[in-house]
């Protein structure tokens, strides 16, 4: 299979949905899904009447359909629900999941893909993150079904990832160490997953499974030779990504010190040698701030394969962040009136995160206080051992007399916001909380490179499409793409 030129970033929740990887791939590029939150994604667009029957056509083509219709009996409203009714959530993930959350994951990652490859022969790609482990193993299975090609991961080092893969392709069961707060090395907690025992002879009815290329998302040459080295199985690939990126960003290395505006300061050591790369023998892309036609021939010229883009991709009109939040930033991106703030707090995971400035308060804390703290999807919850062995689940976003009271240090709760419910909002699921007459406000993340990208729009127009973001990244490159 011939590499891919551009690479489509995979951006959660939903923004990088089954209809911009599918705009993406059409052209001969990688479009990639985000498998992030899917399941809480797949129950909202049912129960906001999945109008144009996507969901449920995709449904349809499941391999078994027992399942798929206790989701419609669950979730599905025709004509969709009222604006006032609140979304009905997922359960949280534990060490030890339903066995109906792991088959609603699987079957919406199946759908995500499903989608996303239909009606062509391109090529697309999942993208997870390794801070949110407990639900990977489900969405690589449920992606594997639908034929994914490519899985990319980040947000840590992704050593197992591989392995999982290479069982999953037989249908075989995989287990997932998970990172636990307080676990010493004689510790092993593991999630599980036991694609027979979700389905019965599937692998008599579907037979053996495509197994995706994996391309682990890394921001050093010591990370890609630890994977290299302790990687379970085969990498064909790395995407080497800089601190300008959005979303989740790896924290500077050494002594971190802040500017004025309290963002982590990046420093020539966290610069990759892309020398030390290329002796590695892998293929590898370059990302973050790379949404430029010279920046493509740069990084051909120093030896990459491409690279990968997500800010332009974000705001085109195929991509899944709601219409009226992309279309207010891409005017304040006209007006020369927007900025991108690396919260160093935001996140609950405790690494940078890049946050877009919506209306002059940055992270809109101020209005984000009089929601109160709630933590009810759980994506990322922090795992710790408790005093008697077990696992417990805490977030430093929760109410904080519970993340005190499970171990957690108050200081620790500080600034921290709900990104699952955020992140869920920008996408246009925003949850509605009857109780206290609230509506989920919207975080967006994006990179730095959002300050730019005034050239993609029309002199008529904020609206441009995918197509257009390609046609403008391959303007100086004279070569063919996939076909």
């Amino acid at each position: 299979m011939k590499l891919p030129m551009i690479i489509q970033g995979g951006m959660g929740v939903a923004i990088s949905d089954w209809r911009l990887a599918r705009a993406v791939s059409m052209q001969g590029h990688l479009g990639v899904v985000s498998g992030t939150g899917i399941a809480r994604v797949l129950t909202a667009r049912l129960m906001d009447g999945d109008l144009n029957g996507d969901m449920r056509r995709a449904l349809a083509a499941f391999p078994f359909q027992e399942p798929v219709q206790k989701i419609l009996e669950t979730f599905y409203v025709e004509g969709g629900k009222k604006p006032n009714q609140p979304y009905k959530n997922v359960p949280p993930y534990a060490i030890k999941p339903l066995r109906s959350l792991d088959i609603l994951t699987v079957i919406s990652n199946f759908v995500e893909v499903y989608l996303a490859k239909e009606g062509h022969s391109g090529i697309v790609g999942i993208n997870l993150l390794e801070k949110v482990q407990m639900p990977n193993l489900a969405s690589l299975y449920g992606a594997m079904l639908a034929g994914v090609d490519y899985v990319l991961m980040g947000a840590g080092i992704p050593t197992q990832i591989a392995g999982a893969l290479d069982k999953f392709a037989n249908h075989e069961s995989a287990s997932y160490r998970l990172d636990v707060t307080g676990a010493t090395a004689e510790d092993d907690f593991r999630i599980h997953l036991h694609p027979k025992e979700l389905f019965p002879n599937i692998d008599e009815v579907v037979g053996p499974l495509h197994r995706p290329a994996f391309f682990p998302i890394i921001s050093s040459v010591v990370l890609a030779q630890a994977l290299i080295k302790r990687s379970e199985g085969s990498i064909e690939g790395f995407i080497i990504e800089g601190p300008i990126a959005g979303g989740h960003n790896a924290p500077p290395r050494g002594n971190v010190k802040y500017n004025e505006r309290g963002e982590p300061i990046y420093t020539e050591k966290d610069s990759v040698d892309l020398e030390k790369i290329k002796a590695l023998g892998l293929p590898f892309w370059l990302a973050g701030g790379f949404g430029h036609p010279h920046q493509l021939v740069e990084a051909l010229e120093k030896g990459a394969a491409g690279i990968q883009v997500g800010t332009a991709f974000a705001y085109c009109n195929e991509s899944g962040m709601e219409k009226s939040v992309k279309e207010a930033i891409l005017l304040k991106v006209r007006n020369e009136d927007i900025d991108v703030y690396t919260s160093a707090l935001a996140s609950p995971t405790g690494f940078p995160f890049k946050v877009v400035d919506l209306d002059g308060s940055l992270t809109d804390l101020e209005i984000y206080a009089s929601r109160g703290r709630i933590c009810d999807m759980g994506f990322l919850r922090t795992l710790y051992k408790r005093p008697d062995g077990k696992i417990g689940y805490r977030c430093p976003a929760e109410p904080v007399d519970d993340y005190v009271r499970k171990g957690g240090l108050e200081e620790e709760t500080e600034n921290r916001v709900c990104l699952c419910n955020a992140l869920g909002a920008s996408a246009g699921f925003a949850q509605y909380r009857t109780k206290s007459d609230f509506t989920e406000k919207p975080i967006v993340t994006s990179g730095n490179d959002l300050v730019n990208l005034g050239h993609l729009l029309p002199e008529d127009s904020i609206h441009y499409s995918a197509e257009h973001v390609i046609a403008y990244l391959m303007r100086d490159v004279p070569v063919p793409t996939l076909g």
